[in-house]
């Protein structure tokens, strides 16, 4: 598929794919004619590279755990680096913070429409008589 396609499936934008590419996070084939060719199972990666972006996890890391992210669970690493390791840790309980901050929000989001549902039972609507 070409990147507008990739582009259209994922929700990223083609320049944000291409910044992907720079990074070397997705590698896409060559075609005799020069156009890139985005093979189906970036789809998957774009996703899984938007999801830890999201997350706030730097590209830099990304690149480094990428060959991780198609492994099953049990993940095997041949050379392990400790400032890696460090840098990963302090990316997981960021993100494990942000998830409790995330939870929080959401129970009081919920707890309001709780509320506005009671009320709405409660009281008549506005402008009714």
């Amino acid at each position: 598929m070409r990147i507008g396609e990739l582009s259209k499936r994922t929700g990223v934008p083609t320049r944000m794919l291409r910044y992907y590419e720079e990074q070397g996070l997705i590698t896409p084939r060559r075609l005799g004619n020069g156009y890139r060719e985005y093979d189906e199972y970036l789809i998957d990666r774009v996703h899984k590279i938007r999801g830890l972006l999201d997350a706030g996890v730097p590209t830099r890391i990304i690149g480094d755990m990428l060959p991780c992210l198609n492994q099953g669970p049990e993940i095997i690493v041949a050379d392990p680096d400790p400032k890696l390791r460090e840098m990963l840790l302090a990316q997981r309980d960021k993100m494990t913070e942000r998830i409790a901050f995330l939870e929080q929000n959401r129970d009081a989001l919920t707890r309001y429409i709780e509320a506005m549902d009671i009320a709405g039972r409660v009281l008549p609507a506005r402008g009714a008589r």
